[in-house]
């Protein structure tokens, strides 16, 4: 009999948010560069080698039990005994010599079709045919099976840190952790209840000073700490289509510390200041731009630097992204106050406190997320804006070298936009994915977030 693990219920709210034009899965594309003496027909070897050798381990062999209900209230995690490596693993191929345009209308293709529910549901597609021998890997994963956090763990184990290692599996094989596994077997002791009664009460006291705090900025109209609901309504907050447009940037970690720092803020601060910048300047142009600040939703990692990872374990906060002020300076400070404002009403709570706290946050959400009520009503917030910690070492599949790391992730109903940044080495990996329909023209805001990263440069010049 398979072994089963039961989900948690953030990891149920993905599965439950699951629709025709909102797909729950997130991804991330990855570009190589080939060795000094590359082999000869390399994918075509490497898929040969998927079919004959590839045996698969937690999570990648999971599946759900129950996959015509994907958020039945018993939903479970359950082994796949029929697992089959070639549908996860695909090969495709870009008309010789491949550019990046052609690539990201390929990957914006790819990621608007949702995962299939009676597999795991993942996919891997190794995509030749780039400039000089390169060769790009899109992945995507359904969010309720793996987050953001895990997903990038996951992928330092399945990667090479030695150029000359020829012999990278294609899934990195290493049996589930007994920390995933939750089969209700251990009872807690009286001390564990106690300490869990005491940290509720703690927790319950932190939250309402936090919700009592948001309340009295709303009354007081001070926009640096953004309550749900103040978000201005905007041509990204309408219903969406299932299709995709997918833009990447990159940028230097030195250069983006230099500005920051140049301005009291962080590379978190500087992140969101690009993104209000790109946004500001393109709903500008096509006259849709709202008159108030638009907000963001921060989500926090709120897992111990030891976690083995696995399901899903964030918070979260919102932020003004100050789109309303013109001066990129002075936007920049605003986002910075407001920034300071959100996570200074996280100090103290515990990880649990966070959790109930961010879900107090997003309890308009699912209001916002109601047929009749998206596009009319106020939304929680405009974008979802995440920065997620990458590898800091290089990183090889059989003897390519790993040249960057952009993340994909979810626009769902109500919220089209999404903006993902991973770091990788000295870089920042931007990924701008939306609904293509929702916001035209969206592979504008990498070029947009470069103009506003020079503005700023400029100005502390």
């Amino acid at each position: 009999m398979s072994a089963t693990k039961s989900l948690s219920p953030l990891d149920w709210t993905f599965l439950a948010g699951e629709s025709h034009e909102s797909m729950m899965h997130v991804g991330a594309l990855m570009h190589f560069a080939p060795p000094p003496r590359p082999k000869r027909n390399f994918l075509r070897a490497l898929m040969d080698e998927v079919r004959t050798e590839t045996v698969a381990y937690a999570p990648w062999n999971l599946k759900l039990r129950r996959p015509e209900h994907p958020a039945h209230p018993l939903q479970a995690w359950i082994e796949d005994d029929l697992f089959d490596p070639e549908y996860h693993v695909r090969r495709s191929a870009l008309p010789e010599p491949g550019d990046e345009r052609e690539l990201g209308i390929l990957v914006s293709r790819l990621h608007s079709h949702a995962l299939d529910f009676h597999r795991p549901p993942w996919e891997v597609h190794f995509i030749e045919g780039l400039e000089d021998g390169r060769f790009a890997i899109y992945f995507k994963v359904h969010h309720a099976l793996v987050d953001g956090y895990t997903g990038i763990k996951l992928l330092s184990h399945s990667l090479s840190s030695k150029a000359d290692d020829k012999s990278t599996p294609i899934f990195h094989a290493r049996p589930p952790s007994p920390r995933g596994a939750r089969d209700g077997n251990t009872a807690p002791t009286m001390e564990a209840l106690l300490h869990a009664v005491r940290e509720q009460l703690g927790a319950t006291r932190n939250i309402a000073k936090a919700v009592l705090h948001v309340a009295k900025s709303v009354q007081r109209k001070d926009h640096h700490l953004v309550a749900p609901m103040q978000a201005p309504k905007s041509i990204i907050n309408q219903r969406i289509s299932r299709s995709r447009r997918f833009a990447t940037q990159q940028f230097k970690v030195d250069r983006l510390k230099t500005v920051a720092k140049a301005h009291g803020g962080t590379i978190n601060d500087i992140v969101l200041a690009l993104s209000a910048g790109a946004l500001r300047r393109l709903l500008r142009e096509q006259d849709a731009l709202p008159d108030q600040a638009m907000t963001a939703m921060l989500p926090v990692n709120i897992r111990p630097k030891d976690d083995p990872g696995g399901g899903n374990a964030v918070g979260a906060i919102l932020a003004s992204l100050a789109t309303d002020i013109e001066d990129p300076v002075e936007r920049f400070h605003s986002i910075i106050a407001s920034t300071r404002n959100a996570k200074a009403e996280l100090q103290g709570m515990t990880r649990n406190a966070i959790m109930q706290y961010s879900a107090l946050l997003m309890t308009p959400l699912i209001l916002s997320l109601v047929p009749a009520a998206i596009g009319r009503l106020r939304p929680a917030f405009n974008v979802v804006i995440s920065n997620v910690p990458g590898p800091t070492q290089p990183l090889y599949f059989r003897g390519y070298r790993m040249e960057s790391y952009y993340p994909l992730s979810i626009p769902f109903n109500g919220y089209g936009v999404n903006i993902t940044v991973v770091s990788y080495l000295d870089t920042l990996n931007f990924g701008f994915i939306g609904c293509r329909e929702a916001l035209p023209h969206l592979q504008r805001l990498a070029v947009y977030s470069r103009e506003t990263l020079e503005e700023l440069e400029a100005a502390t010049a």
